[in-house]
């Protein structure tokens, strides 16, 4: 065989490992992602039903509700359309707060509670994640339009 033919092979070669290793990452990275939606998109069954995924809103006024354990709590988190009922057990974030801007992340259990294995919340008060504020100016928006349905 020709020195320009094994060049040519290992060329090709080279070629198709590093794709399969392109396709490989790209597939691990994919699985892993975790998208944010906001309770109004939940309701409507866009969030997926077996996996974990991010979601986002205000803690509902009035809705904390906190378990003798001192680590198990419960809360409602809004849009202002649509609220979901949350769980977490484990250490809140000291800025966490009722009116206040937060993305949970988890997913449902059997009983349709989401159950979040970790709550972030805003830095300042001036802050709040990108994906929160633009669910509530939509939901803001629905109820607007709806109101003038009526």
């Amino acid at each position: 065989m020709k020195q320009r033919h094994k060049r040519l092979i290992f060329i090709v070669g080279g070629l198709a490992g590093l794709g399969l290793a392109a396709t490989f990452v790209f597939n691990a990275l994919n699985s892993n992602m975790q998208f944010f939606f906001s309770p109004t998109e939940v309701v409507a069954n866009k969030a997926p039903q077996n996996t974990s995924f991010r979601l986002g809103g205000l803690v509902k006024e009035g809705s904390l509700d906190r378990e003798d354990d001192g680590l198990t709590v419960h809360f409602l988190v809004t849009d202002n359309a649509e609220t979901i009922p949350v769980t977490y057990k484990g250490i809140l974030p000291d800025l966490f707060r009722e009116g206040q801007g937060i993305v949970t992340q988890g997913r449902f259990n059997e009983a349709g509670d989401f159950v979040a294995t970790e709550v972030l919340a805003k830095h300042d008060e001036e802050y709040m994640p990108p994906e929160v504020a633009d669910a509530l100016e939509k939901a803001k928006q629905a109820n607007k339009a709806a109101e003038g349905a009526i």
